[in-house]
């Protein structure tokens, strides 16, 4: 799903966006802009959450998840292998294979939590 171009070096990675809306949805716009329409229906229903609990905790949660998503595919390698791993934790039929690829899918969500500066224990 993402189209941003990877050699391998960390110098083609496209920049973490700031944790603001518009600048997750412009990076999600060059990044995998497939995902554009759950995004903007998302940012919808965490806006009418706020208002109707007067909070901002629904639209934290929403920049949260978006933001860690972005830091997934802002690696194409590490975006693939995450998709590869939740596909293979769907069939495998072994609980060692189990335990090893959430083990795996869990690193990769912290680096993704770590560079989008999200708490992992935030539910992301």
């Amino acid at each position: 799903m993402s189209t941003a171009a990877h050699s391998g070096s960390d110098d083609s990675v496209a920049p973490q966006p700031a944790g603001i809306p518009e600048d997750l949805r412009a990076s999600l716009a060059k990044l995998a802009p497939d995902a554009l329409p759950s995004f903007d229906a998302e940012r919808s229903v965490a806006l009418q959450q706020a208002r109707e609990q007067v909070s901002a905790a629904p639209m934290r949660r929403f920049v949260g998840q978006w933001a860690v998503y972005v830091a997934l595919e802002r690696h194409p390698e590490r975006a693939a292998r995450l998709r590869a791993l939740e596909a293979r934790a769907a069939e495998t039929e072994s609980l060692a294979e189990a335990r090893t690829i959430a083990s795996e899918i869990g690193r990769i969500l912290d680096m993704a939590c770590a560079e989008a500066g999200v708490e992992p224990a935030q539910g992301v």
